[in-house]
């Protein structure tokens, strides 16, 4: 586990740890009135290590730290599947993808082909985020994809930095956090690789929007959810957004905007289409 990662998985240790209720763990308040945050004595305890071994982690220092006891701990801070993943992940103990955190700028062509093929908008997802590929129908939702500069075809930078893409989305704000929380459960073993520290980096300071949500340590796992765009030509458009991972490319996932029956999306994509 690189420094980086260590130091990762301790602020995000303490921040879960300061945020439980005591009393849904059956403790009283710390004084009078406190009734948020486990002391790590009160960590240790549950998840049965020494309270030097565990305020050691969330110090980041170098030591071993199993999958079983991670996941202990995990049990005792109330995590998420999404988050359970993450600790995993920064502790070394998930699968780390070959591709590791590069840039892919193209995706394979019978996978391209794939994507032409569906008449709804999809674009295909790299480890950073880049976007690796799309189809006409994606073009037509976002016109400005096929003009962006390859160096800025990154869907957090896109949704941090474009203000046309930011018009579209009535939800931004949901929206926004949603992709942060997403990426960040995604990132676990990659923290500290010197592609993704130059991404977070980057963003960071183009975006305070971005920086904050980052700060927060939010993490969450994707959920098929509805997603709504105000398209300037034809109004809202609604759509179904679900995610494909292939699996002779593991390391590209597709994102899919299916449109929501019972709303006049696909008749406006078409009319796009015919325009």
């Amino acid at each position: 586990m690189n420094e980086e990662r260590r130091r990762e998985l301790g602020q995000f240790l303490r921040g879960r740890r300061a945020g439980l209720l005591r009393a849904d763990l059956g403790l009283p308040p710390i004084g009078r009135s406190r009734t948020m945050g486990l002391r790590r004595e009160e960590v240790a305890a549950f998840a049965a290590v020494s309270v030097t071994w565990y305020t050691w982690l969330e110090q980041g220092r170098d030591i071993n730290a199993s999958r079983q006891v991670l996941e202990s701990v995990g049990r005792v801070l109330r995590l998420s599947v999404a988050e359970l993943d993450y600790v995993l992940a920064l502790g070394g103990h998930a699968p780390v993808h070959a591709s590791g955190s590069r840039a892919i700028d193209d995706i394979p062509p019978h996978l391209q082909a794939l994507l032409d093929a569906l008449d709804f908008p999809a674009f295909a997802v790299a480890p950073d985020w880049g976007i690796a590929g799309w189809n006409a129908a994606y073009a037509l939702l976002y016109s400005r994809i096929v003009q962006v500069d390859p160096s800025e075809r990154n869907l957090l930078w896109l949704v941090f930095t474009d203000p046309q893409l930011r018009q579209m989305l009535p939800d931004w704000e949901v929206t926004s956090r949603h992709f942060v929380t997403e990426f960040r459960a995604e990132a676990g073993s990659r923290i500290g690789s010197p592609e993704h520290t130059a991404l977070v980096d980057r963003l960071s300071a183009a975006s305070p929007e971005f920086a904050g949500i980052w700060g927060g340590r939010g993490v969450q796992g994707f959920a098929s959810r509805q997603r709504v765009f105000l398209h300037p030509a034809v109004g809202s458009l609604v759509f179904e957004q679900h995610r494909l991972v292939p699996s002779d490319a593991p390391e590209l996932h597709f994102v899919l905007y299916v449109p929501t029956p019972g709303t006049p999306t696909k008749e406006r994509l078409a009319g796009l289409a015919g325009r």
